[in-house]
């Protein structure tokens, strides 16, 4: 072979292989993550039969939906952490809301190696509609910001057809929703807090009589009732808005290509449930729809987190994680003997105080939960508006289990222990019967293990005071 000839072949070889580049990346899946802001298990697809949900019971008909998953912290900011590093909070460095006014944000050496930015640097184009609502915000590479009012579902949903339709490939899009967080300022009348139809939707709004009282809070009050009506509503908005955007992704084209998940940050903004570790506000919905691997519409128990989210999307654009995680890719879960046994959640700061940390852990069964400060400091009484907490106290027939409940929620235990079996909603502490004691030390065990494993930094006097001083900085 002549040189000439030589140079020719390598000289059409080099040319070929952008091309041959650019086929592999088309092959690479799109990443959707879908949210919804203050969303627990108020879902059709979930047995919940007030709830009208009928898009998001059409992609749980075609994905895996997972029984028990749960956030790393129920409060907005921390728990959008664990989803962008694959760390829990107390690892990350987003101990409460962003906007708490005091410091909140992801430590220095997280900034490049958030979900957005690994797949930037792996070539992927990114989008975000909605909140971000982690800090420092400046630092997460996303090419497009769409701006909009995402309760205006229909025009929301438009905007991010436009992403889907000129993004170039492969793409990673969050849609963030507001509802069915509460709508402007707290406190606000229940139809203020959660509009009945925002912009003509939902077109058949929910009625008083027609939705029962949270099964965490078991609560029926008329003035409660009216305000769990009212969220209800938004949820059905928030569907709608689910089942537009996943409109505009079909007809861009995409839906054969797209890996979606969908999950909440945590449960509703009412008591026992946001901004504790109690399971009405740890425990959300979760819906993976992954093209070839979880697409039949199956359903499995285990237990699964948040910080999932960041490995499940590397392992579906085929990236390698470079670093110690404390989740893993959600594919795994296939394989159930070699899935995690237990599962921890925790709580920091919602705002810049109180300061109330607890930690949890649960297994196939029980739950222990520890509240570091019991004795020496108290929770919060009411979030949101929500005045639930007092009318509880207020109430003559409700109940001395349902009380102490409501009590113990604001004035907790050092310790305590459910059987999530028989006490789905966390009713009756067994920290003091004495059937249960083996049990109790076995979680207390499991959760010390959980705490050393991931560095706890709360686990020393040092550490606990460190994040203490953030209560300190309001001012």
């Amino acid at each position: 072979m002549s040189p000439r000839s030589l140079l020719l072949i390598i000289a059409l070889a080099w040319l070929c292989l952008p091309n041959s580049l650019n086929a592999e990346e088309s092959k690479r899946p799109n990443l959707l993550l879908i949210t919804a802001d203050d969303l627990g298990m108020q879902l059709g697809c979930y047995g919940d039969e007030a709830a009208r949900t009928p898009h998001l019971d059409a992609l749980a008909s075609r994905s895996r939906l997972f029984e028990n998953a749960y956030v790393a912290q129920a409060s907005c900011s921390p728990s959008r952490s664990a989803m962008f590093t694959g760390l829990y909070p107390h690892a990350n460095g987003q101990y409460g809301l962003l906007n708490a006014g005091v410091g909140f944000q992801l430590h220095e050496s997280l900034h490049s190696q958030t979900l957005p930015a690994l797949l930037k640097q792996a070539g992927y184009s990114t989008g975000i509609l909605g909140k971000l609502h982690v800090g420092p915000e400046n630092v997460f590479p996303f090419d497009v910001r769409v701006r909009s009012d995402t309760r205006d579902v229909v025009a929301t949903t438009q905007k991010a057809g436009e992403f889907f339709r000129e993004s170039q490939q492969p793409f990673f899009f969050m849609a963030n929703f507001s509802d069915p967080h509460v709508h402007g300022r707290s406190p606000r009348p229940p139809k203020e807090a959660f509009p009945t139809q925002y912009k003509g939707i939902p077109a058949d709004p929910l009625e008083v009589g027609e939705v029962p009282a949270f099964p965490f809070q078991r609560l029926d009050h008329p003035e409660e009732i009216e305000r769990i009506t009212q969220y209800y509503n938004a949820v059905s908005r928030f569907d709608e808005g689910v089942g537009l955007l996943l409109d505009q992704l079909e007809k861009a084209g995409h839906a054969e290509n797209t890996v979606v998940l969908f999950v909440s940050d945590h449960g509703p903004p009412f008591f026992r449930g946001k901004t504790t570790c109690y399971e009405g506000g740890v425990k959300v919905p979760m819906l993976l729809h992954w093209p070839g691997v979880f697409d039949s519409g199956d359903s499995v128990d285990a237990l699964v987190s948040t910080v999932d989210i960041l490995p499940t999307f590397l392992e579906a654009a085929g990236l390698n994680v470079s670093r110690d995680l404390h989740g893993e890719s959600l594919a795994k879960t296939s394989a159930a003997d070699e899935w995690r046994k237990t599962l921890a959640t925790e709580f920091h700061y919602h705002g810049s105080r109180p300061f109330f940390p607890r930690r949890t852990i649960r297994n196939e069964r029980y739950k222990l939960i520890h509240n570091l400060l019991a004795g020496k400091k108290s929770a919060i009484e009411r979030v949101d508006g929500d005045a639930a907490y007092r009318l509880a106290m207020e109430s003559k027939d409700l109940g001395d289990t349902t009380q102490e409940a409501f009590r113990r929620t604001v004035n907790p235990t050092e310790f305590e222990l459910y059987d999530l079996q028989n006490d789905p909603w966390e009713f009756q502490n067994l920290t003091d019967d004495a059937e249960y004691q083996q049990t109790l030390n076995e979680m207390k065990q499991a959760l010390l293990d959980w705490r050393k494993a991931t560095d706890d930094p709360l686990l020393t006097q040092d550490g606990m005071k460190r994040i203490a001083t953030f209560e300190q900085r309001k001012k």
